[in-house]
């Protein structure tokens, strides 16, 4: 208790006002932690409105690439990096002493599930007991990972609570939910509102101040939980409208109706529906995950959480769902089993146009096939070779193939997993026997050819 006896009294209390002028006139130093898909670009934004931003991070190449202005994320610019860095707005560090320096901490870390379908909020954790000992009066905490309700007040707040500092009288401690969306170039960091939360008046106030210096306007709710809350209901709407036109589409299938032709034409009722679509399963590091943090956390409450439940089970089975297609298709078609086929997936990202692998249900595909006998390949303009993942440690280092007329005439089909806009579909379509389209891009681009069959 050394340290905290040293403190100043904390009857003078932390000039409040002070720290929000700085906020708003962006001389307050922000740190970020954790430079991933979330924190990369939320650093980037701060940096770019006149803070200085410090980025911490754990992985060392990482911090590296960034010092030395080369992005690892293609939606963020090595040219915009450079320019921050030189303009000395921005530089990324692995040693977290430097929390001591910053007047804000943004904590942007990864929450995944455990193999039971748990929270694992062991990032979250370490790294509140990273930030502990640098720890001091007058700074704001901000936890941005999607997590259930409570974990900022009853998991991190006890943390860095530990060494004798209160939350809303030494610190103040809020909670703002990510809503990155990689790859969408109409909505930037800078452009989508920040729902905010605070322990108190005086962290919500806080952070709103830091907010609207460079982000497009803030949200505010009542307490810390009601933001938490906000982010998991964003993501099971999208969880749970995405497994329903998922059903349809099997239901509709089997009726000899085009589901992506009943959405067009139910999309052009301008008010009462909104159209979502069926994909070959969920990716991304959101929606996959986030419904069972709530699911979860409802279970201490003694509710069942049907709808979630139901939703996660739906979408969990489309990756089998492409895969019994391709097989049918093939077998009646051309005679042939999965066993000894050649097959090419086109896109291992999980959406169109972006680098992330997180979740991507082309692994699962990719590993159903592949326990069936067949010899699977794959091609991705934004994923050029794969990392080691914790599910799928065997697909490491495997490269994507090129795409031409000479390795397209090699596979037996092509999987359609991710609809990106580099690849020449025509050119697939013509030079392979067999195309399954789990995103409806060769219709969209206009080609009409009768081995292209949809799933």
């Amino acid at each position: 208790m050394d340290e905290v006896r040293q403190l100043p009294d904390a009857r003078i209390g932390v000039d409040i006002e002070a720290l929000r002028h700085r906020f708003r006139k962006g001389d307050a130093r922000i740190g970020v932690i954790g430079l991933g898909y979330v924190g990369l670009p939320l650093a980037t934004a701060a940096a770019g409105s006149g803070f200085t931003v410090t980025g911490f991070d754990i992985d060392r190449k990482k911090v590296d690439l960034l010092n030395q202005a080369r992005s690892y994320i293609r939606h963020i610019s090595s040219s915009a990096i450079a320019e921050l860095t030189a303009r000395k707005r921005f530089r990324a560090v692995t040693d977290f002493a430097e929390i001591s320096t910053v007047d804000a901490v943004l904590i942007c870390v990864p929450t995944p599930l455990t193999a039971h379908r748990d929270p694992d909020l062991s990032y979250v954790v370490g790294t509140g007991e990273a930030i502990l000992p640098h720890l001091r009066r007058g700074q704001l905490v901000i936890l941005e990972s999607t997590t259930y309700p409570g974990t900022s007040r009853d998991v991190l707040r006890p943390i860095l609570e530990r060494r004798g500092l209160r939350s809303g009288i030494d610190f103040f401690l809020a909670y703002s939910p990510e809503r990155e969306d990689p790859g969408n170039s109409e909505y930037p960091t800078a452009r989508i509102p920040k729902v905010v939360g605070g322990d108190g008046d005086d962290a919500l106030s806080l952070a709103q101040a830091l907010y609207e210096r460079f982000i497009a306007g803030t949200v505010p709710v009542t307490s810390l939980e009601a933001a938490e809350a906000v982010k998991l209901t964003e993501n099971i709407f999208r969880a749970v409208n995405i497994a329903l036109v998922n059903e349809l589409k099997v239901i509709y299938d089997a009726m000899g109706i085009d589901i992506w032709q009943v959405i067009d034409a139910a999309r052009t009722k301008p008010f009462g529906y909104m159209p979502f679509f069926p994909g070959p399963g969920l990716g991304g590091h959101c929606i996959p995950i986030d419904p069972f943090y709530l699911a979860w956390k409802a279970r201490a409450f003694g509710i069942t959480t049907r709808f979630i439940e139901l939703a996660g089970e739906i979408n969990s089975r489309m990756p089998m769902r492409v895969v019994a297609r391709l097989s049918q298709a093939l077998n009646d078609r051309h005679a042939k089993s999965l066993k000894g086929a050649e097959i090419l997936l086109l896109g291992v990202a999980y959406k169109r146009n972006v680098d992330d692998t997180r979740e991507s249900p082309s692994f699962k595909i990719m590993e159903i096939l592949e326990a069936r006998g067949a010899r699977v390949a794959f091609h991705d303009p934004y994923v050029p070779s794969l990392s080691t993942t914790r599910e799928y440690p065997q697909f490491a280092g495997r490269r994507s193939v090129p795409l031409d007329r000479q390795s397209l005439a090699a596979f037996d089909a092509a999987v359609i997993c991710a609809d990106h806009d580099e690849v020449d579909y025509r050119l697939v379509a013509e030079h392979c026997p067999l195309v399954v389209d789990t995103r409806n891009v060769c219709e969209r681009e206009g080609v009409d050819l009768a081995h292209v069959i949809k799933a």
